[in-house]
């Protein structure tokens, strides 16, 4: 079992920035592959960035070019860094922790872009 706790969230100025942190319980962090998501009132949950085990990572084009995930391995933490935030970025963040058929949820951080 895997718990996941977010933080970093919070309200912040359209063009501000934040950087949210995911850090896991257990010793085999390094293994999954682990992932940002959001879900806005009224919509579905979306993928927003990935990295994998080897340090590979994706993101959903509406993101690209303004946030950055990361991960130390050694603290067990996931990082996304969200640079030139938009009000559409408002959301609950999710942070994800996956391995074959292990799939973990946080519960969420709620981010707020607005002036």
């Amino acid at each position: 079992q895997v718990q996941l706790v977010e933080s970093g969230g919070g309200l912040v100025q359209p063009g501000g920035s934040l950087r949210l942190s995911c850090t896991a319980s257990g010793s085999i962090f390094s293994m999954y592959r682990m992932g940002w998501y959001r879900q806005a009132p009224g919509n579905e949950r979306e993928l927003v960035a990935l990295i994998f085990s080897g340090g590979a990572t994706n993101y959903a084009d509406s993101v690209k070019g303004r946030f950055t995930i990361s991960r130390d391995n050694a603290k067990n933490t996931v990082y996304l860094q969200m640079n030139s935030l938009k009000p559409e970025d408002t959301a609950v963040y999710h942070c994800n922790a996956r391995l074959n058929v292990r799939n973990y949820w946080g519960l969420g951080t709620q981010v707020t872009v607005s002036s």
